[in-house]
């Protein structure tokens, strides 16, 4: 599904609240200045409220599973607004907040 590329100022949380920062960033594609991030690396989640004994968190890392189809950085597909994403450990999505805009791939 095509949606906006997400870039190093992208915020995304994990469904606790805590802040995913992306670990790997694509310096070959700038948007807004900023590098753009492809599914290949993970995403460090700090701040996770989710911690024992309320059950099997708090949410460590974040991956994106799927991106885009066409546009790739590096031969790596691109991190999207709309890609699909999971938690570890506790198996929860990451959630978009804000991202850049005005370049979109599919």
């Amino acid at each position: 599904m095509p949606g906006p590329v997400l870039h190093v100022g992208a915020v995304l949380t994990c469904a606790h609240g805590g802040v995913a920062t992306p670990t790997v960033p694509s310096p070959q594609v700038m948007l807004s200045g900023m590098p753009a991030v492809t599914i290949a690396g993970p995403w460090a989640i700090a701040g996770c409220a989710f911690v024992p004994p309320a059950g099997n968190g708090p949410c460590i890392t974040g991956v994106m599973v799927a991106g885009s189809v066409q546009v790739t950085s590096n031969g790596q597909p691109l991190a999207l607004l709309t890609g699909i994403s999971v938690c570890t450990p506790t198996g929860t999505p990451m959630l978009p907040i804000s991202a850049q805009m005005l370049v979109t791939a599919t």
